[in-house]
């Protein structure tokens, strides 16, 4: 199988990964195929130590068209079956995505549709071209949210925004995608892959033990009690006082230099 026929690449530069959804043709609909590979993608990254940040983004004019609905015209009478041999692998993916402990910037242009948006909204940060636009689509097929996209929703942008979005399925350009926050920043289209690139090296340069605690602190949080989160954040942070890049931001601190963190 060559490069163009892998329907998902893992690209390795540095510090840096690179998960590519790549079915350009078909806008990077995702099918078995592509969810499977971005399962496997995304294990191999977290077996990978010198990994310290993760970038996910579609080769192409688009981030994901969504699902691929040819299987459910196909045969609609296994529709349910399809269904469930989609949604798994791409469930797994999300978990995955989530406990990798480094950051993870989605890279976004054009159309973000359906599991699209709720990939996207997945990851930890999110770079936006200003040709992306954003549609939850599912009403329009008669189906539910899945793959996070309604547990991530409602928690970014408030529960009203989110039913609003979700059951009457209008397109969200890249201005309101900005100040929804479904985005952290928006960019000229022809800038994305080097403003998103200047974003990674940033994060991989980073103390990377503690950007995954953070991380972590922030993503439990949720389920947690106030007198949970402060005792959490206490063990996080005296794990961190146990890393050379501790040691190396306090001496760096003292002397008014930049520190030089290695990841460890």
């Amino acid at each position: 199988m060559t490069m163009q026929d892998q329907a998902v690449l893992l690209e390795r530069e540095g510090a840096i990964a690179r998960i590519v959804l790549n079915r350009p043709a078909v806008l990077n609909a995702v099918d078995v195929e592509m969810a499977e590979a971005l399962l496997a993608a995304i294990k191999a990254v977290a077996g990978d130590p010198a990994v310290r940040v993760v970038v996910l983004k579609g080769a192409g004019k688009a981030f994901m068209a969504g699902g691929n609905l040819a299987c459910f015209q196909a045969d609609p009478a296994q529709a349910e079956r399809s269904a469930e041999r989609l949604i798994r692998p791409l469930n797994e993916a999300v978990l995955a995505l989530t406990q990798l402990p480094v950051p993870v910037i989605a890279s976004l242009r054009g159309p973000v549709a359906g599991a699209g948006v709720s990939l996207a909204l997945a990851c930890d940060l999110a770079v936006a071209a200003d040709n992306v636009s954003f549609n939850l689509a599912y009403a329009r097929i008669g189906a539910s949210p899945d793959v996070s996209g309604s547990w991530y929703l409602p928690r970014i942008v408030g529960l009203r925004k989110a039913m609003e979005i979700a059951l009457l399925t209008g397109t969200v350009e890249a201005a309101e995608a900005g100040a929804l926050g479904l985005v952290n920043r928006v960019v000229a289209a022809g800038r994305l892959d080097e403003e998103t690139d200047c974003l990674a090296r940033r994060l991989a340069s980073g103390a990377t033990a503690a950007l995954g605690a953070t991380k972590r602190l922030l993503h439990e949080s949720h389920t947690r009690g106030l007198a949970e989160q402060l005792e959490a954040e206490r063990a996080a942070f005296c794990a961190c006082t146990r890393t050379g890049d501790f040691a190396e931001g306090v001496a760096a601190f003292y002397a008014r230099r930049g520190a030089e963190f290695t990841g460890r």
